[in-house]
């Protein structure tokens, strides 16, 4: 495994990405700085994050023509490993919020952000991003945002969070890799937030509804059915958890 450390860049995902594009990489290359500038989210969001205070990381993985119909089983083992990795820190309430947030105690600690390689209809190679917000404190006008710090009470090492991350990365992508896919969804369904709870949700038009999650297709579309109607799948774009 070959690691990149950076005291600043912008964004660790453009920086592999970049570096793809330049020469050929092995698998399981990764990049982490101490400071991200223009860290980036899910839909266009920035990722801010505090210098040397926490976790932040790309990682480039090769996957072997995985069907782009399958695409989410990426985000799955991703999150998984996430989780699995925080498991031992005794964080209340840790759970996976669709489509890969990693919470506790309904405060986001963790975001994802996966970008594909895609030829000839399959995916061939992944840049993921993992941002784990760890000893940071404060978080200005971000009131669902927290860090293990804070939920602790304790300090953590920031390195040994990141072992342990791809050392399940590892694992998790190791059932990718032999189409354990049953068992990789049925690893998240156990773990998602608020899997049949009555939540409230908030439509493209701003539009409140209330629903139940069922679960997640192998497309990653969630299923919500909604006041005992037939069960409705959205996209990332298309629907959000308020509650």
């Amino acid at each position: 495994m070959h690691i990149i450390k950076l005291n600043a860049i912008d964004s660790t995902n453009s920086f592999l990405r970049q570096l793809s594009l330049s020469k050929s990489l092995d698998d399981f290359t990764v990049v982490t700085t101490a400071h991200q500038t223009k860290g980036r989210g899910q839909v266009g969001t920035q990722w801010q994050s505090e210098a040397s205070k926490n976790l932040m990381f790309s990682v480039f993985k090769t996957i072997g023509a995985l069907e782009v119909s399958a695409h989410f089983y990426i985000s799955m083992a991703v999150s998984l490993a996430v989780f699995k990795a925080l498991e031992s820190l005794q964080l209340k309430q840790l759970k996976i919020k669709w489509p890969n947030d990693i919470l506790s105690e309904q405060h986001k600690i963790c975001g994802i952000l996966i970008e594909n390689v895609i030829k000839n209809n399959a995916i061939q190679s992944s840049i993921i991003g993992i941002g784990l917000n760890v000893n940071q404190t404060n978080f200005t006008d971000l009131p669902k945002a927290s860090s293990i710090k804070n939920l602790t009470g304790k300090e953590h090492h920031i390195e040994t969070l990141l072992e342990s991350i791809l050392t399940e990365l590892k694992y998790f992508f190791n059932l990718l890799d032999t189409k354990k896919f049953d068992t990789l969804h049925e690893a998240y369904i156990s773990n998602l937030y608020r899997i049949h709870k009555p939540s409230t949700f908030k439509d493209a038009q701003g539009n409140q509804f209330s629903g139940f999650i069922k679960g997640v297709d192998k497309c990653g579309l969630l299923q919500v059915e909604i006041e005992g109607q037939q069960i409705k799948t959205f996209d990332l774009k298309d629907i959000s958890l308020l509650s």
